[in-house]
């Protein structure tokens, strides 16, 4: 669901902040997308209730990033016994003109798949990113 739709309250507004700043603070080209979502029944369709999804652009397409796009979906878990809930994993794509080209799952084995993926360098930096992510939606208190 759109970033900007799951902003509730203070706390996950910050938390959400604090996740565009991690990843703009490694990628400072990248043009926040708190929206990425169209708002059309259809789309509303195959939006997950349960993640926050940013998206992330940058000025042309990026050699490093072999994409120009990216979509970031942050998914949580609600324990039905503690009632806690917690981020389980980020689903990362990027996209050029010809939609998705790579992806990224930190559910499974956190290795890039796709057409083109990221240099290495580009890799690892998004995956400090992705686990600084966790860290802070895990966080105490949300």
């Amino acid at each position: 669901m759109n970033a900007a739709e799951q902003a509730t309250n203070l706390e996950l507004a910050s938390k959400i902040a604090t996740a565009v700043n991690l990843f703009k603070f490694e990628f400072p080209d990248a043009k926040s997308d708190l929206k990425p979502w169209n708002n059309d029944p259809e789309t509303r369709e195959l939006v997950d209730p349960d993640s926050i999804d940013i998206g992330f652009h940058f000025p042309g397409v990026s050699k490093s990033w072999r994409s120009r796009s990216v979509l970031i979906q942050i998914r949580f878990y609600q324990d039905p016994i503690t009632k806690l809930r917690r981020a389980i994993g980020l689903e990362v794509a990027g996209f050029d003109h010809r939609g998705e080209v790579w992806r990224l799952s930190t559910v499974e084995n956190w290795s890039f798949v796709g057409d083109s993926v990221p240099s290495p360098q580009v890799g690892n930096q998004l995956k400090q990113v992705c686990r600084h992510i966790l860290e802070v939606f895990n966080q105490p208190g949300d």
